[in-house]
């Protein structure tokens, strides 16, 4: 061991004749302690809650959707399907239908709406999306079919309706509502609008108040005959094996649905040959504003957080400068018995980062216990009525311990020099002369 450290290890052990020193040395731990716990703490929480808007963003969503350019309707979507689901990592792809329309219960007499319908076919979609585990009144079901004890015996297509547009339209399981497809109309045509009426089958909660408000629920037949969209579809979503993978899977799918037919006829016109240009959008790009401010927020937090570990760097600033103070005597024989400034200055650097470890170390310790123990006992609990989640959610990753042990360290290491370099200039003769 270097003489400096062993000097700096006495320094710390040894019954100072101020034990005012002491109590700020462990203030000092106690603070660095406090800040790292801290900031472990709360970058784990963003963490969960990050994790938990991901996974049910991406679970109401697919990983990728693949669409025509211009918006034009995709109907050779099945042999798209199957050269989609030839790529790798690709799971699973189903076609979809999503556009705008007007709601309005029946009888008409609470107003109307404007809904983004999305048309699916439930056995391909469950292969993609998990909306069949958000249903929680009624169905996926949207086949023809009566309501019990109803007068009206027709039969009407099932729709599924997000909770927040039933709960705000007073809308039940088995009543009768309409969509109404405008698209086309304007104050100078003669174009008629397309009314169709359906039957409430079942209602979907995701947890998004946005999606729970304007989403309704078709199958991908009815969605085509409100849209006039024939044999077409809007859109291919694809499931991929990992999530993280989407946008180096995108430009696949992208280079593959664009390469244009190697063998092309003599006598074809170009517009035949021509392959039709497809474009992806990923989960990330599609909610790219929201993970951004997520991460803007959580990197916010642990720069303002630091400010408790700078607090106590303070302390550790106030606690060497009294101990050069109280040693200013050994400093002065130290430095005659041929100790350099250099080895002096050592000697308090490492007085002051044995401080900062310490209280780093434990820090990350109670910090690491505190989210073990949510994660494992769900100490604090949410009511799931209002949060979809029993508890707070906890997710710790090694990265965040790293960076927030390091940062730590860091100002705590730089807190020192400053009274390492007033100690380090003591002149050796007025330093004993004084004492």
């Amino acid at each position: 061991m270097a003489y400096e450290l062993f000097i700096a290890h006495r320094y710390l052990r040894s019954k100072r004749r101020t034990r005012f020193v002491s109590i700020i040395t462990y203030i000092s731990v106690g603070g660095v302690l406090v800040g790292v716990a801290a900031l472990v703490i709360v970058l784990s929480l963003f963490n969960g809650f990050e994790s938990e808007v991901r996974s049910r963003i991406i679970g109401e969503r697919a990983h990728i959707n693949v669409l025509s350019l211009f918006n034009n309707p995709i109907e050779n979507y099945q042999d798209l399907i199957t050269r989609i689901e030839k790529i790798e990592h690709v799971e699973a792809a189903a076609p979809y239908i999503l556009d705008k329309a007007v709601f309005t219960p029946l009888p008409a007499s609470r107003g109307s709406d404007g809904v983004v319908v999305i048309g699916v076919d439930p056995e391909q979609e469950m292969r993609v999306t998990r909306i069949h585990e958000n249903v929680i009144f009624g169905t996926l079901d949207f086949s023809d079919a009566t309501t019990p004890g109803d007068t009206d015996t027709s039969a009407y297509p099932g729709i599924v309706l997000g909770r927040a547009l039933a709960d705000e339209m007073g809308i039940m399981i088995g009543q009768k509502v309409a969509l109404v497809n405008i698209q086309g109309l304007s104050f100078t045509s003669v174009f008629q609008p397309y009314v169709k009426k359906y039957r409430v089958a079942g209602i979907i909660e995701t947890g998004f108040y946005e999606y729970d408000r304007t989403f309704v629920y078709l199958s991908l037949e009815q969605a085509q005959t409100l849209f006039r969209l024939r044999e077409g579809v809007r859109g291919i979503s694809v499931r991929l094996d990992d999530r993280d993978m989407a946008t180096e899977i995108a430009n696949t799918i992208e280079s593959a649905l664009n390469t244009p037919p190697q063998v092309q006829p003599e006598n074809s016109d170009v517009a035949d040959i021509l392959t039709p240009a497809y474009f992806t959008i990923n989960w990330m790009q599609r909610n790219k504003g929201l993970f951004r401010w997520m991460t803007l927020e959580k990197w916010g937090s642990f720069a303002i957080l630091n400010l408790i570990i700078l607090v106590a760097a303070f302390n550790i600033v106030s606690t060497l400068i009294m101990v050069v103070l109280e040693k200013t005597k050994d400093i002065g024989i130290l430095k005659s018995m041929g100790a350099t400034s250099k080895s002096v200055m050592k000697i308090f650097i490492f007085q002051g980062s044995v401080v900062g470890i310490f209280g780093t170390i434990l820090g990350c310790l109670v910090g690491y216990m505190v989210c073990w123990a949510q994660d494992t006992f769900e100490i604090i609990a949410l009511p799931p009525d209002i949060y979809l989640i029993d508890a707070l959610p906890v997710q710790m990753h090694v990265g965040d311990f790293m960076s927030v042990a390091l940062g730590s360290i860091v100002i705590c290491v730089l807190a020192t020099i400053y009274p390492a370099w007033k100690a380090a200039h003591l002149i050796p003769v007025e330093a004993i002369r004084n004492e």
